[in-house]
């Protein structure tokens, strides 16, 4: 069975708080050479049926529509095998 994995992102411009508190928490747990977190969210859609390349646009859409907030997010879509 075929999966798509969106993976979104705020954009770099967008602050990041929760990204900025896991990263303190990890300084205070003695994580050392760690510059900055940004925290996003994974999206893993196995597909019936249809074949990921023949889906992979209407994920897109779905992703720019649903699972992402465009304005303040960037996503990438990507077949897995």
């Amino acid at each position: 069975m075929p999966r798509v994995v969106v993976d979104v992102m705020l954009k770099p411009e967008i602050l990041d708080p929760q990204g900025k508190a896991v990263h303190g928490a990890l300084e205070r747990l003695g994580f050392d050479g760690i510059s900055a977190v940004r925290q996003g969210k994974r999206f893993e859609i196995e597909l019936d049926g249809k074949e990921a390349s023949d889906a992979v646009a209407e994920i897109e859409e779905a992703a720019s529509t649903l699972l992402a907030n465009p304005v303040i997010e960037d996503f990438d879509v990507r077949v897995e095998p």
